[in-house]
């Protein structure tokens, strides 16, 4: 496939200039510069790793009644999307490389609380990878009963993985366009939707606290607004490959948080306002039904080809990221020279992107629902380890370049983070017994990997990248607060 590697000085650029695009590299065809990605393509990317639609958002409604999910998506981003958000544009900026938070935690705490990081979220993320080719199978058996089981549903999970791994191994750029692409034709279904229920809204719906004989399920509603807001840091991952990373990160981070509050109000406030509430109808691809009850079975249609649609832009950034992120593990020299390894040809990491797809394909044959929500475990450990990460450096290098820096001192930053970080301590505090035995399991994973790469290190049995220093506040001029 050929080869490139990061430069053996890659973490130089930390604290002062942005990493060279390509370093050193076997094939002369690599020498170009290769294309980053600009501004447009990431905001859809950003879009797609927290939302990819409305979709899912129903179950909101039929926990808490519409006045609180139109509540509840108009008030949790600020108290739990815009502290991540301005975390990752901040940090994402200050340590513009391939690995996102993986640098964070280890320019914070160290190469143990890297690596452990690079494990739970990735793990974290092939987990959501592998169940979105099932989410496609599953819409289309609706269509074509025969994917419903045995060998035809196997072999249509199989190619369809394939397929949209292919898809991320031709480009980076070509994967941000086809994501704007799925993203315009994904959410606009719904926004014909909204304008042909303008006359049929009631706006006394809107304050329905729900049906007296439907009781309230808080641990459903909480969840749902979380699970739907969360994801903000994925693509801090491939920060290295952004065209001009310090400036584009905070504008495409703000235009995606506005597109996706935009992407779950309008819908949901359209509706909410345009039919008479059945609480318990709100599930789970409801929103096509409504389609059809206010517009006819062809906008019924248009929204499930939507969900397919934005099914493979979720699958393609989350894909994405976790390629990206072996890589910069690999640079960080947590992981193994052969997990920096980029195609000759589209200069993608596309060990990354296999093994990656590997890890997706065993998990998608499995009977996986304890295991997506220990995913949603390890994510909330790993948000935990983030905040931290980022506090501790704001402490640790006060010194250090900031092309965007949060506008606010130490004491308002901790509490910026400690309400955060108060809800993914209860989101944890509620899982299952099953659950905390698979965290756990996969923590130790985690934890035993990290020093059987040590030891492979010390024996030098596999090649690694050497450059796993830390920054020190003493590498920079000190400019005050």
């Amino acid at each position: 496939m050929g080869t490139a590697y990061s430069s053996p000085k890659s973490q130089a650029f930390l604290l002062e200039e942005p990493p060279p695009t390509t370093t050193t590299t076997t094939d002369a065809a690599a020498t170009e510069e290769p294309k980053k990605l600009p501004l447009i393509p990431l905001i859809f990317l950003i879009y797609f790793e927290v939302a990819g639609g409305p979709y899912g958002e129903e179950q909101a409604v039929g926990a808490a009644g519409p006045l609180l999910a139109i509540l509840g998506f108009l008030i949790f981003p600020f108290i739990w999307s815009i502290p991540e958000a301005l975390v990752t544009a901040e940090l994402a900026t200050t340590f513009p490389g391939n690995g996102g938070f993986v640098i964070w935690a280890h320019q914070a705490f160290g190469p143990f609380w890297g690596s452990l990081m690079g494990s739970w979220k990735f793990l974290c993320g092939v987990i959501n990878i592998a169940s979105y080719p099932v989410l496609c199978v599953d819409y289309l058996k609706l269509i074509f009963p025969i994917f419903s089981s045995g060998l035809p549903r196997f072999s249509a999970v199989l190619f369809s993985t394939l397929g949209l791994s292919f898809l991320n191994y031709t480009g980076l750029t070509i994967v941000g366009y086809t994501a704007v692409c799925l993203g315009i034709f994904s959410l606009s279904p719904f926004l014909v939707l909204a304008l042909i229920s303008i006359p049929k809204i009631e706006p006394i719906r809107w304050l329905n606290l729900g049906e007296k004989n439907v009781k309230k399920d808080w641990t459903l509603f909480f969840n749902t607004l979380f699970w739907n807001l969360n994801f903000w840091d994925s693509a801090s991952a491939l920060a290295g490959e952004v065209d001009q990373p310090q400036k584009t990160f905070p504008k495409a981070l703000f235009s995606a948080g506005i597109l996706v509050c935009l992407g779950y109000l309008i819908p949901l406030m359209a509706a909410t306002g345009g039919i008479p509430l059945d609480q318990e109808d709100w599930v789970d691809g409801y929103f096509a039904d409504i389609a059809e009850i206010i517009a006819g079975k062809w906008l019924k249609v248009w929204v499930e080809i939507g969900a397919v649609l934005s099914t493979i832009g979720l699958f393609e950034a989350q894909l994405s990221s976790c390629a990206y992120q072996l890589l910069g593990m690999a640079d960080l020299g947590f992981l193994p020279l052969f997990f920096g390894l980029r195609s000759k040809w589209f200069n993608t990491p596309w060990a990354g992107i296999l093994i990656s797809t590997l890890f997706a394909l065993a998990v998608s044959y499995l009977d996986f629902s304890d295991i997506i929500s220990s995913a949603n475990f390890l994510y909330s450990l790993g948000m935990l380890l983030e905040f931290a990460s980022f506090l501790w450096l704001r402490r640790k290098l006060p010194a250090a370049k900031r092309p965007y820096k949060v506008p606010m001192r130490l004491p308002g930053l901790i509490i910026m983070c400690l309400v955060p970080s108060c809800f993914l301590v209860f989101v944890m505090a509620i899982a299952t017994k099953t659950v905390f035995v698979v965290s756990g399991l996969l923590t130790v994973v985690g934890i035993l990997w990290f020093f059987l790469m040590n030891f492979c290190k010390s024996r030098m049995w596999i090649g690694f990248n050497n450059v796993g220093e830390r920054v020190e506040d003493g590498d920079v001029d000190y400019r005050p607060e």
